[in-house]
């Protein structure tokens, strides 16, 4: 999963290794800093440590201004006190590299951007042990920035499912053809795994076929399924999930609607009023992570629209780019909570920001 992003990433760690190599002295030579007295090299060692202080808390004018002294001096001096210093010029080809590469991953720009930006201020000007790899600051610093857009809005789903009041009402909506249904009888299945009751209400009361798709699910599954003829009312369905759900004990309601585009006024009014009659604990947004961009696109259209409180992303295992994944929380504020990576009822994994950048820098 995401093997095409994961490639990228490790090209970028192979970039700046390449950029801020440093040639050591031969075996037998005695390298100029080494000439000096050790009274100077104290000096230098000290002023060394003067010039990285100061980087620090100069501003960006200021910044730009020492850089003014030449590159092979600093690295002179921080060689000197056997330390090798990070600087612009050695992250300005490898940070455009890796913008390109997000972007041709379907990372949306803005995303992109923060990426690069939390990149470039963990890595600018640091320095590091001869000893140390520089591989291990690049994966730090791609682990830092990758976590902060990815994480934003996370909560704990189970957590949220056990506290909450029950019966706990779960709406998903989305555009059609995205994997909504196939998506509630998933997480059906999930809830039950972990001793929760459910069951499903159709909403999807449009769309020819709907309600034998549902049932289907609800079959195979053991689920009760509440629906209307073909033409009902979204709301009344799933408001009637919510009583037998509380009139039978049962601890979540299911609640599938129609596939709608956020410019379908009619449609969209529907979502409207299903949260005013229903109030429902949580709408989820639907879409395919092998859409990317327009995944991305959707949510934050959806959230502007009807005000999603997290997203499923079908399809990851066939997604390489990693996109979607990694640019959906930061452009919505909205959390992905699970993704679909399979066809089986058992195929929905809960979402781990840690865990999927782990993964995507594993082996860098």
């Amino acid at each position: 999963m995401f093997d095409g992003l994961k490639d990228k990433l490790s090209g970028f760690r192979e970039d700046v290794e390449e950029s801020t190599d440093v040639e050591e002295p031969a075996e037998g030579d005695e390298p100029a800093v080494e000439e000096m007295p050790e009274s100077d090299a104290a000096a230098a060692e000290s002023e060394a440590d003067t010039a990285a202080r100061d980087d620090r808390e100069a501003d960006a004018g200021d910044r730009e201004d020492s850089d003014d002294e030449p590159s092979t001096f600093r690295r002179a001096k921080a060689f000197a006190t056997g330390r090798i210093i990070i600087e612009e010029d050695d992250l300005e080809e490898p940070l455009w590299n890796l913008e390109m590469a997000l972007l041709e991953s379907d990372v949306e720009m803005s995303v992109a951007e923060q990426i690069l930006d939390t990149v470039r201020e963990k890595m600018l000007g640091e320095s590091r042990k001869q000893v140390e790899t520089t591989g291990e600051l690049v994966e730090s610093a791609l682990h830092d920035a990758l976590l902060d857009v990815i994480a934003v809005g996370q909560f704990d789903f189970e957590e949220r499912i056990a506290e909450a009041d029950k019966p706990v009402t779960i709406v998903f909506t989305g555009v059609n053809g995205v994997g909504k249904t196939t998506s509630i009888a998933k997480l059906s299945e999930w809830l039950a795994d972990r001793g929760y009751s459910s069951v499903l209400a159709n909403g999807d009361t449009y769309r020819a076929g709907a309600n034998e798709q549902i049932a289907e699910h609800a079959d195979r599954l053991g689920r009760e399924l509440i629906s209307h003829d073909q033409g009902g009312d979204p709301a009344a369905v799933i408001y009637d999930g919510v009583e037998y759900a509380a009139a039978n004990d049962v601890d979540v309601v299911l609640g599938d609607t129609a596939g709608r585009l956020h410019t379908s006024d009619d449609l969209m009014a529907q979502l409207e009023k299903i949260d005013r009659v229903v109030d429902p604990d949580m709408t989820l947004f639907v879409d395919e992570a092998v859409a990317g961009q327009d995944a991305v696109t959707r949510a934050k259209e959806f959230d502007d629209a009807a005000a999603i409180d997290g997203a499923v992303l079908t399809k990851a295992d066939a997604d390489s780019s990693g996109g979607a994944a990694i640019s959906v929380a930061y452009v919505t504020g909205k959390p992905i909570l699970f993704l679909g990576t399979g066809q089986g009822y058992d195929d929905l994994t809960l979402f781990e920001p840690e865990a999927l950048v782990e993964s995507l820098l594993d082996g860098n």
